[in-house]
């Protein structure tokens, strides 16, 4: 039987593999991991999980398609679990950073109702951010 523990990483593909990076690293405080340059990958930490960002020119971005647009994305949203925090002040962050964000809401995911708000990266995918409920990474 299959028991889902969590999401263990997530795949964009991009036409601007640079562009993307510096978001997810500067606004969002990943880091860069492991690049294979010879595939097109670069994979962030993103807490305990990854965010791979895939050229849509290399290897393994070829074989998904065109490149994602602000109209036509590789998903819906995915939703980042953020350790507690004060939510304007996050506001504030994001905004210092370029990055535009609605009000945090009460919304539901994994830990049940929560606060959440809502940004986009740099080709126009959404993210949510959830404030977790218990303050421990992982």
């Amino acid at each position: 039987m299959i028991s889902i523990k969590k999401i263990d990483h997530i795949v964009l593909r991009t036409a601007n593999p640079e562009r993307m990076i510096e978001f997810y690293c500067n606004a969002l405080g990943c880091t860069l991991e492991r690049e294979l340059k010879n595939f097109g990958l670069a994979q962030l930490r993103a807490g305990d999980c990854l965010v791979d960002i895939v050229s849509v020119d290399g290897e393994l971005g070829k074989q998904g398609g065109g490149a994602p647009t602000a109209d036509s994305n590789n998903l819906d949203h995915f939703c980042l679990q953020i350790q507690p925090c004060d939510e304007q002040a996050l506001i504030d962050y994001l905004k210092s950073k370029g990055v535009k964000t609605g009000n945090f809401e009460d919304r539901y995911g994994a830990e049940g109702d929560g606060r959440s708000t809502y940004i986009k990266d740099t080709d126009g995918n959404t993210i949510e951010l959830k404030i977790s409920k218990n303050n421990s990474s992982g």
